[in-house]
């Protein structure tokens, strides 16, 4: 991991701790979109319309996040693992039976959500201390992103 994050400005040490972190957080993105294609694919009942649409837009943005935190592995020197066998290893959110209840399905997203947001904190923590602002930044924006997510699925919910 040395020379790229070097060409970078970051200690090389702290840069493989900060993408063995991410690699992590990778492993949890993954988890949760597919939990979420399988809500989107198997939802039933009377909130169908509304959150088959609503669980699409998560996915997708779920696939664009997972894409950039492995960009990021691999510009601060490390190796993005893509081995779902690898994912379920090491994530704390778990495969998701298939589910036909769109509340549930919402709620198990909310709790994906939580996972995620407590990682991108000790994350950008990590990287603060490496003064990897690029690391932090984007976990900064992740976290306002999905806090603001949580308010409004949880209002849902209730």
């Amino acid at each position: 991991m040395s020379k790229q994050a070097a060409l970078i400005g970051l200690d090389s040490s702290k840069a493989a701790d900060l993408g063995a972190r991410l690699d992590t957080l990778l492993a949890n993105y993954q988890v949760l979109y597919t939990n979420v294609r399988g809500f989107h694919w198997n939802i039933k009942g009377n909130d169908f319309f509304e959150l088959h649409i609503k669980f699409e837009e998560i996915y997708t943005d779920l696939q664009t996040k997972i894409d950039e935190v492995a960009e990021r592995i691999l510009t601060i020197g490390g190796t993005a693992e893509h081995r779902f066998s690898e994912y379920l290893k090491v994530s704390e959110i778990k495969e998701h039976a298939p589910e036909a209840n769109g509340q549930a399905g919402l709620r198990a997203i909310v709790d994906g959500f939580s996972v995620l947001i407590g990682l991108q904190r000790d994350i950008m923590n990590l990287a603060g201390e490496a003064n990897d602002e690029g690391t932090s930044a984007l976990m900064s924006d992740y976290i306002r992103e999905q806090e603001k997510l949580l308010w409004m699925f949880n209002a849902y919910l209730n």
